[in-house]
């Protein structure tokens, strides 16, 4: 039996407010000890996540913006794999569209919408919105497959996703923005592919455990064995419907700490 874990990081891995992942160091230590894969699957960019992992010395696969591409590092457990493209260091599963594309759609409705995306703001604005050093902040912009963006008039947002929709886009929400990707493209569906990817290397059974805590991980939880649902700053709960969803008592670093440590002691 091969355990798999998948973990959002904005308020699950990370907290909320400060980004910090102390709090969940002595969980982080067993995973690290097991030789368990700890899998990023985030809305943050390739970059951002690169320098997470080298922050915290690990070197596992990951996914970025929402589902929008699954990456292997190159040589990765000598695993053989026949999909994707090889590019910068790893094996890459393309699922979104080309960030091109996507600024496109973006500066035809935002006139009308009156939504601005992270193509339209400078690092220091990004910064304000979503508490990032300015550092943090250019990574963040270095986007490749989505846009997040904020809306003045939230209330026309079902229209807005019609409009996306006839494009070939749609919208999701994240715990700060809402993101425009890709129509084909999700955390569920990247969780999946990297899933099979594992099990037709190690000749094993998988069980995964997947933990998020806002609407765009609903497809995650959806595909692995095990949900957790971390809670918001406030102690309220996304309200998500998945089959045998278990739930954090405390929100960001601290609650994923002691759920994961919870999992890990009694079921493994």
């Amino acid at each position: 039996m091969k355990l798999l874990v998948f973990t959002d990081l904005d308020g699950s891995l990370l907290d909320h407010e400060t980004y910090s992942y102390r709090e969940s160091k002595p969980a982080l230590e067993i995973i690290r000890e097991r030789q368990i894969p700890l899998i990023f699957v985030t809305s943050k960019t390739r970059t951002e996540v690169e320098q997470l992992q080298n922050k915290m010395g690990i070197l596992e696969p990951f996914i970025v913006e929402n589902g929008a591409a699954v990456y292997f590092p190159y040589g990765y457990m000598g695993f053989s794999i026949n999909l994707g493209l090889r590019q910068a260091g790893y094996t890459t599963i393309h699922l979104g569209i080309k960030y091109d594309e996507i600024r496109k759609f973006v500066e035809s409705v935002k006139d009308k919408f009156k939504i601005r995306g992270f193509g339209d703001m400078p690092e220091k604005e990004i910064a304000s919105l979503s508490g990032l050093t300015i550092v943090q902040a250019n990574l963040a912009k270095t986007r490749e497959f989505t846009e997040p963006f904020i809306m003045e008039d939230m209330s026309a947002l079902p229209i807005l996703e019609n409009a996306a929709k006839e494009r070939g886009y749609k919208i999701t929400r994240g715990g700060r923005f809402s993101h425009l990707i890709g129509k084909y493209q999700d955390k569920g569906r990247a969780v999946q592919i990297a899933t099979e990817i594992i099990s037709e290397n190690i000749h094993d059974e998988i069980i995964s455990i997947g933990i998020g805590d806002s609407a765009n991980d609903i497809s995650m939880l959806k595909r692995v064995n095990i949900p957790v649902l971390i809670p918001h700053p406030d102690g309220s709960y996304e309200d998500l419907h998945v089959n045998h969803l278990r739930r954090a008592v405390l929100p960001g670093s601290k609650g994923w700490n002691q759920i994961m440590i919870e999992i890990l002691s009694h079921t493994f």
